[in-house]
């Protein structure tokens, strides 16, 4: 009786607490999700007909899709935004994903003189923030020709130039898989590169869906450095630049439920990605966060 009373009670005690955890996660996701429902719910409010004087109310009363009518319309400039930052992320993400890969590879599976003390050196530089190099960087693309008319080649420079140092996830990731793989295939004649090809890249496919994430993810957001590269040169803006300045026209309120439809149109191809891919990206952070 007595086992069974403990049992019954912790089994009392292990209800509460899951009850109580559920709640708290419930009211977390409400909050986290209530700016996301009031973007998606305002992108669908009439201008004509809902703002004429100050609105204190989340849910429209007149759904409409005149805001992003007006977005695909071709004279207002947000297709041509919006292809620039899919041009820029969709190179980005495959140019910088072959560079992690090159480099993670001859990190983890070669061993020459300098390896330690560049890895090193690259911990250290990585360290500085970015945004320290903004001017500088600025003025160089400038000299060349890549900005303004130029930003979106410019970008995408900027972007793969120094991408072979954020090699710690997958270089650990590749540590994971054996060695004697390599040296199998070296018996039997197989090159450097065929068994990266052949062998390795199929073995580290979540690692390499996850670099292509991090890498495509990073020029969508961009707002600070794509704002200088442009400098004011519309044709030359990302979807994070031109939605911003539409925000700091006169027409505040007009522009207000335009910026949301775009803003919903953007989270769009980054949430189908991860939602299809999302069991790679754990895969290859899980598998990447090992000391290599």
């Amino acid at each position: 009786m007595a086992k069974q009373e403990k049992y019954r009670s912790r089994k009392v005690n292990r209800l509460i607490g899951n009850t109580i955890t559920y709640i708290i996660l419930i009211l977390i996701s409400i909050i986290w999700l209530f700016p996301f429902v009031g973007l998606i719910l305002q992108s669908f409010r009439s201008y004509e007909s809902e703002f004429g004087g100050m609105v204190n109310y989340l849910v429209p009363k007149q759904f409409s899709l005149d805001s992003y009518r007006f977005l695909f319309q071709p004279e207002n400039g947000f297709l041509k935004w919006y292809s620039n930052t899919l041009i820029i992320a969709v190179f980005v993400a495959v140019l910088n994903t072959v560079m992690v890969l090159c480099v993670s590879y001859a990190l983890s599976r070669m061993r020459f003189a300098g390896r330690t003390a560049l890895m090193k050196f690259w911990l250290v530089l990585g360290m500085f923030p970015g945004f320290l190099t903004m001017i500088c960087l600025y003025f160089l693309l400038k000299q060349i020709g890549l900005t303004q008319a130029g930003a979106v080649p410019g970008l995408i420079l900027i972007s793969v130039a120094s991408s072979g140092m954020g090699y710690y996830v997958c270089k650990g990731y590749l540590d994971t898989i054996p060695r004697s793989l390599d040296e199998s295939a070296r018996i039997d004649g197989a090159s450097n590169a065929r068994i990266f090809l052949t062998m390795i890249l199929p073995l580290a496919k979540p690692i390499v869906i996850y670099t292509a994430l991090v890498a495509f993810m990073a020029p969508w957001c961009d707002y600070v450095f794509a704002s200088y590269v442009a400098f004011g040169y519309s044709d030359g803006y990302n979807v994070a630049v031109a939605l911003q300045r539409w925000i700091w026209t006169n027409d505040y309120q007009g522009y207000f439920t335009r910026f949301c439809a775009g803003g919903v149109l953007v989270a769009i191809p980054v949430t189908a990605l991860f939602l299809c891919l999302q069991k790679y990206y754990v895969e290859g952070v899980t598998g990447g966060a090992v000391k290599g």
